[in-house]
Formats: structure tokens, C-alpha cells, sequence
């Protein structure tokens, strides 16, 4: 189901603009009212959606967290422009008309405690005179990194399920004579895997060199992701209303975690001195911004990002009983590609014999798995890793939706556009709500990219220093292939509860 066309994002012609609806209510019980719902009552998808049926549009005002009373001193000014539609969201996307400066996760700023000092090349618009140098200096990590990608990662992911089989045997072991089915959880392990498989192909560094940061660093990163983020997220590690007064109504210092995000910067600049002499020598920067440019793109874009999507992947790959017979296919497919690699390669005289079992999945190989390549692009539709984009509006604009639907947009606006709704949008998404791994094949499903926006633009775009798409965007559709193929290289089947294994059915031919 795709529109004919949809208007520009922003225009001054055709209909004329009209208010945008909603509100933020009375100081300080207006955005307090918001927190609850959104963290408390309804939760974030609910809040968007209810307010969205309410005003009758998907582009309207409202408060998002955190805010009120203590966050920031009063200086966060949760007033947001909210839009939940694929035609209005693309405005988010135009350096035109937004500029994303210190909007990285919303009107509050965890600050440069977090990033030793350094403004990070996230938090800069695209007209200040940083950003084309640390965007072009995040780019050349992912190139370089790529020689050794594939390689790095499935030898980290070989590791990280030979651990999981051993727990879970031993698990199996324990339990024979009980009812209950063995499971394994498996987000310590993969994250490990991430931190020790970035750590090589991104900063050229091998964790095995310093014990303390092999063993611990992903923990670190956690640590340090979660001081960051916790006061924008819904934890439910704390019953109500102890999380809200505890977790929501004040910064976290980043004192917490500094010693140790000292540790990583000593590490970086000991055992990744090549990658930040590129950011010294060829882009300008100065030592220190480097390293801390390095941890944001190693700790928060790569380990953070993979760190939610992939057990989505997984969880939605491996539902109980594979109800749909994907599995099946993708089993398949995967193992077709790889044994015509495999022969390709024999018949060139290259490793002759080894059969498909042994052959790289790299790059070139998952690109020739349209199913397995369709169904990440609809985890992904379904449950981006970042949920929101923010952009502040550089003038007023006439924000266009669907049918040529207008609204005026104020100079100072933040609009919060949030992904989930946005890439369900009915106008778009053929049965928006249910999982549909096929939807992207064909040409019809080619043509849908264009409204898949998890990576702060489409995926029919490409990053350059002249925008804030993200880097790493085809590198991440093609290391989740990896993941997904190097199961089932490995495995026949495997299931997955939760954020745990309970089937890993080894291969048997």
C-alpha cells in the first residue's frame, strides 16, 4: 500500500497552515501531568497514540520528559511539537528547516560530563563547524573498520554461542528429571561479544590486551548508558511512585561513572592510538576530542544501538513453535546463498571443497537474501532502536501531512517526531500493526523504504557530513543479516523467550 505522492514536508504554498492543536497545559501541573502518563499511566506508545485520537491529528502539542520540578534546575522546557505520521516526520530529516543541536534525546542534555569534556559530534547541528569533521571522522572509523567486520563479528558471535550452548547443556543437565524446559539468557553474553567485536573493528583495538577492560568494559558501557538515559526512559526497575522520585526528578551525575569512563579513554588512547591519530592528523581534531569521539560512536551509537535491537531480532525471529514458518525460509535461504558463494568460490579455486559451512558471510553474501534482509528491515520498522528524533525549528515553516494537511510550525519549536507510530502509519503500512517479514520484498516493498526512518533518515538516503543520518545505517542492516545467517549456519532452529534461548537445535547435515 503505497500513497501516489506525498507534499513536501514543508511548503508555503497550497492549503493554508492552521494551528497546530494540543497544549501543555497550566506551569509546572502541565508537564507534570505529562510525566505520569507517559512514564506511569499509559506508557510511551499509549501517550502519543491518546493524544493523537484526541485532537483528531498526528501532529500536536504536548509536554514530554523529563520536567518538572527538579530536572536541570528548571531549565528543561518540556514543550514539544509532536508528529506521528510518515509524510510530516520527514521535515525532521531536512537541515533546511531543523537544527539538531544538543536535541540528541529530547530538550534534556545529560552534558559533556558523560563525553570527558568533549561536545560529541552527535550533539552538533550541521551548521556548526564541527559537525563535518567528526561526521566524516565517524564515517572513515566505519570504513576502515570494514576490511575486518565480518571476520571480527562472527569469530565474537562463535564465542559468545559457544558459551550459551555450554550454560545451556549444563542447564539441560540440571534439569532432566524436572518439567520445566532449560533456558539461557543471552544479553550478558552478546553484549561481550558487541564490546570485544567493536572494540576491534572500530577502534582497531583488542580487549584481550588489558583484563580489567575485556572482562568489565560492557558492563561500563551499561553503567554509563544508563546514567545518560535513565531520566527520558521508562525503567520499571522501581514500583510507583518510587521510580518516578527517584529516577526522574533529577540528573544523574556523571561522578558515578567517571573513574571508569576514564579507564575506556585510557584504553582507547594505549591500544586505538591509530584510529585517533586519523582523527588528529586527518580531520582536525584535537587528541582528547578524538577519544571522546571514539567512545560515543564505540559506546552509545554501535554498543547501544545493537545492544536493543539485536535480542529484538532475535525475540521476533525466534517466537515459540514458529508459528509462520519463517524460520523455515530464512533457514533456507541463508544456506542457498552461502552453498552458491561456496561454489562460486570452489569453481574459481578457492577453497575448494569446504563446502558452505565454511564459507564467510560477509557482506555480499547477506545482500543476496532479500527475505532474511526484508524481515530486519521490519524489526526495525516495528521497533527502532531510538525511538524519538527531535529537531528544533530554525523559522516558522508550514508543516505539511498527509492530504495536504497544514500546520504552522513557530521559530524555537522542538518537534518531536516518534518512530513507532510514524512507521505504522496506516497511509503508508499495509496492516501497519502486525509483523510482516515480507513486506519490503518486491518492487512495492523497495518503495516502502523510503518511509523507514529508524537511522534519522530513510533508508532510501545516504549519511554524509551534510546531515545527522546515522553512519553506520547500512552496517547495521548488514550485521544483523550476519547474526541471523551465522544462526543458521550453526543451528537448525533455535527459539527465544524473552531475552533468553530456551532451543538452540544444533545443525545436522
Amino acid at each position: 500500500m503505497l500513497p501516489s505522492s506525498f507534499p513536501p514536508a514543508a511548503a508555503a504554498t497550497a492549503s493554508p497552515a492552521r494551528p497546530i492543536p494540543g497544549g501543555y497545559g497550566p506551569p509546572l501541573l502541565g508537564p507534570l501531568r505529562d510525566r505520569l502518563d507517559y512514564f506511569w499511566f499509559q506508557g510511551p506508545e499509549e501517550f502519543f497514540r491518546r493524544r493523537a485520537a484526541a485532537h483528531g491529528s498526528t501532529v500536536f502539542r504536548a509536554n514530554i520528559p523529563p520536567a518538572f520540578p527538579f530536572v536541570g534546575g528548571g531549565r528543561i522546557d518540556p514543550r514539544v511539537v509532536a508528529v506521528v505520521d510518515a509524510a510530516a516526520f520527514r521535515a525532521l530529516f531536512d537541515p533546511a528547516l531543523v537544527d539538531k543541536r544538543d536535541v540528541l534525546i529530547g530538550p534534556y542534555n545529560p552534558g559533556v560530563g558523560f563525553t570527558g569534556g568533549t561536545r560529541v559530534g552527535v550533539y552538533l547541528d550541521t551548521e556548526e563547524a564541527e559537525h563535518e569533521r567528526t561526521k566524516a571522522f565517524s564515517m572513515e572509523l566505519l570504513h576502515r573498520g570494514a576490511r575486518v567486520w565480518a571476520a571480527e563479528f562472527h569469530a565474537a558471535v562463535d564465542d559468545m554461542l559457544n558459551a550459551v550452548d555450554d550454560e545451556l547443556l549444563l542447564k539441560v543437565k540440571e534439569k532432566k528429571n524436572q518439567s520445566n524446559e532449560a533456558t539461557v539468557g543471552f544479553v550478558a553474553a552478546l553484549q561481550r561479544c558487541l564490546f570485544r567485536f567493536l572494540c576491534k573493528a572500530l577502534v582497531g583495538a583488542d580487549t584481550s590486551a588489558d583484563p580489567f577492560v575485556d572482562k568489565n568494559g560492557f558492563l561500563i558501557l551499561d553503567a554509563w548508558l544508563a546514567l545518560q538515559l535513565t531520566p527520558t526512559q521508562k525503567i520499571g526497575l522501581l514500583p510507583q511512585p518510587l521510580e518516578e522520585i527517584f529516577l526522574h526528578s533529577f540528573p544523574l551525575p556523571s561522578l558515578l561513572v567517571s573513574p571508569f569512563y576514564n579507564r575506556l579513554y585510557r584504553f582507547v588512547e594505549e591500544h586505538g592510538a591509530e584510529a585517533v591519530s586519523i582523527g588528529e592528523k586527518e580531520y582536525g581534531l584535537s587528541k582528547k576530542d578524538a577519544i571522546n569521539n571514539v567512545l560515543f560512536v564505540l559506546g552509545f551509537n554501535a554498543f547501544g544501538g545493537f545492544s536493543v535491537f539485536l535480542p529484538f531480532l532475535l525475540a521476533d525471529i525466534g517466537k515459540p513453535g514458529d508459528p509462520t514458518g519463517l524460520r523455515q525460509r530464512l533457514r533456507q535461504e541463508v544456506r542457498q546463498v552461502l552453498l552458491a558463494s561456496s561454489s562460486s568460490a570452489a569453481a574459481a579455486g578457492q577453497g575448494a571443497g569446504q563446502g558452505e559451512s565454511s564459507s564467510t558471510i560477509g557482506f555480499s553474501a547477506v545482500r543476496e537474501m532479500p527475505l532474511l534482509r526484508s524481515t530486519v528491515y521490519e524489526v526495525l520498522r516495528m521497533r527502532p532502536p531510538v525511538p524519538l528524533q527531535f529537531g528544533r525549528a530554525r523559522n516558522d515553516f508550514v508543516l505539511r501531512s498527509h492530504h495536504d494537511d497544514a500546520f504552522a510550525v513557530n521559530k524555537g519549536d522542538l518537534l518531536c517526531g516518534y518512530q513507532p507510530l510514524a512507521m505504522r502509519d496506516a497511509k503508508v503500512f499495509h496492516r501497519p500493526d502486525e509483523f510482516v517479514p515480507e513486506r519490503f520484498l518486491g518492487d512495492q516493498g523497495q518503495q516502502l523504504l523510503q518511509y523507514l526512518y529508524w537511522s534519522n533518515g530513510p533508508q532510501t538516503s545516504q549519511p554524509d557530513t551534510g546531515n545527522k543520518q546515522c553512519a553506520a545505517k547500512d552496517a547495521v542492516v548488514d550485521t544483523a543479516c550476519m547474526l541471523i545467517a551465522h544462526m543458521f549456519r550453526r543451528y537448525d532452529d533455535f527459539e527465544v523467550d524473552g531475552i533468553s534461548f530456551t532451543k538452540l537445535q544444533k545443525r545436522s547435515t
